[in-house]
């Protein structure tokens, strides 16, 4: 072989052995992935024991939820410091007419549709899985809303969000609202579209980082819940999204007394177009003698 081509030859594994071991991660590189996969881990691990309180019973929901049936006193909304000692109020001393009257149509979920219920002075939580976590960004945003997905904006919507909204605004004094809300179960796009239709209480602005809210509603998310079935969801903030609120029971703030009610849960049945139709009340008002 000749000089010349035998030194060309040298270069070109020079280059190829160097392009593979550039290509290496090395010693620092993988022990620095390591420690910070296990530190996720450590944070999931951390995050599911303060979100799945010990159950009192558990039933394996038809939809593959695990619904664990957790004493009303240990639930995680009294996890946070205002709410240690709080006296757990089942029903509000005043409430609207007809609040709990005898026609109300039962709220049907997948869960309980078998007769499936919690002993008595439990309520049902579904439980929060390892995979559920992993797939948010990060564990300290678990079960919060993404940008973009907050406040709906009436008009000159351009980011592909398509918003219907019925609104009602003024100096008025408002304590509460109610909606009527037919379910659907539409088709999702993509694994991280979303679907829903909800009610929304709020105060202050978003502009200002003052805007609180309540909201409830039926999402689809598969996102947030690893399939696309309508499912009933809660969510509030009082810093316009920023440090505070969740979904559901993601974090402490909402005391749940309702015994038969999954928040997070599926819904079934669900309205078929040209077919049988299926609608709840909604309902998120305020108590004037408890604030």
């Amino acid at each position: 072989m000749a000089g010349g081509a035998w030194l060309q030859l040298q270069v070109a594994l020079l280059l190829l052995v160097a392009l593979i071991f550039s290509t290496l991660p090395s010693e620092a590189e993988a022990a620095a992935a390591t420690s910070t996969n296990l530190r996720r881990r450590q944070e999931v691990q951390s995050l599911l024991k303060r979100l799945n309180k010990p159950p009192l019973a558990t039933i394996q929901s038809p939809d593959g939820d695990i619904i664990d049936c957790v004493h009303i006193s240990k639930q995680p909304a009294f996890d946070h410091p205002l709410l240690k000692n709080h006296t757990i109020q089942m029903r509000p001393s005043i409430q609207p007419s007809g609040m709990y009257g005898e026609a109300a149509r039962p709220f049907t979920q997948t869960w309980n549709q078998n007769g499936e219920k919690c002993p008595d002075n439990t309520i049902p939580i579904r439980r929060t899985k390892e995979e559920d976590v992993m797939r948010a960004t990060s564990v300290a945003t678990f079960g919060k809303k993404t940008h973009g997905s907050h406040h709906p904006r009436l008009a000159g919507v351009t980011d592909g969000h398509h918003y219907g909204v019925a609104s009602a605004t003024g100096d008025a004094n408002y304590y509460g609202t109610k909606a009527t809300i037919n379910l659907w179960q539409p088709t999702i796009a993509t694994s991280g579209d979303f679907s829903l239709a909800q009610l929304w209480i709020s105060a202050g602005s978003y502009q200002n980082k003052d805007l609180n809210t309540i909201e409830a509603g039926w999402q689809v998310y598969p996102a947030l819940y690893r399939d696309e079935k309508t499912r009933f969801f809660i969510y509030w903030t009082r810093d316009a999204y920023d440090q505070t609120g969740c979904y559901n029971l993601a974090c402490s703030g909402f005391i749940q007394t309702n015994t038969q009610v999954v928040i997070g849960g599926s819904i079934s049945p669900v309205s078929i177009y040209g077919g049988p139709q299926y609608e709840y009340d909604y309902l998120v008002w305020k108590a004037n003698k408890i604030g």
